[in-house]
């Protein structure tokens, strides 16, 4: 990767790791504090995840491994009340790389995005139903909802996508450095644990 494209990297996981940004507005920041024109060639998504663990392991090694833990715990509670709709967890909580101000992605495999709204209701959650771009870049719905999180006292967004029942074995193909792209329950039982010892 060119030099250029190093620096946009390292100033996107500036902002995404301080801000809690997301990494494509986060880029798309990085190259306007940088003056460069709006057309700037950008890092792709691994580049910038590379630079996030980086900034992370320079920056805030003492406190990140706490704030993933206690975010890795909150999306077990939720996956655990919305276990009948297959919840996977993915993103940067999944993958390790975030901190207090990164956003729980879960996806849900149910068909159905009414039923996964009643049981957010049964569960007295108030939520934002919205159309975001989820897997393979094509729009889904997602139910948003800003949740206490009591280890790190304060609120967290989780953002529960709703996909098709058979939509999980594409979700489950490795991506290009060869991780599982989310996990299940048990998978999280298991980087709980191994978090834990």
């Amino acid at each position: 990767m060119n030099t250029l494209k190093l620096e946009i990297a390292a100033v996107t996981a500036r902002i995404v790791v301080e801000e809690g940004m997301e990494y494509g507005p986060a880029k798309r920041r990085a190259v306007k504090q940088m003056g460069l024109p709006g057309r700037t060639a950008l890092p792709d998504n691994d580049a910038i995840e590379d630079a996030v663990i980086e900034y992370i392991t320079l920056f805030c090694a003492e406190t990140q491994p706490g704030e993933l833990l206690a975010l890795r715990r909150l999306a077990w509670i939720w996956m655990q009340r919305l276990a009948a709709f297959r919840p996977h967890l993915g993103g940067a909580v999944w993958h390790g790389s975030a901190t207090r101000r990164s956003d729980i992605y879960i996806q849900l495999f149910c068909d159905d995005c009414k039923s996964a709204e009643i049981a957010l209701i049964d569960h007295g959650a108030q939520y934002v139903a919205r159309t975001i771009t989820g897997l393979h870049g094509a729009p889904v719905e997602a139910l948003s909802l800003n949740v206490l999180c009591p280890e790190l006292n304060n609120m967290a967004a989780i953002h529960l996508l709703i996909y098709d029942h058979d939509d999980v074995r594409g979700a489950l193909r490795p991506d290009a450095k060869g991780r599982s792209p989310r996990g299940d329950l048990a998978a999280l039982a298991r980087l709980l644990h191994d978090q834990a010892t």
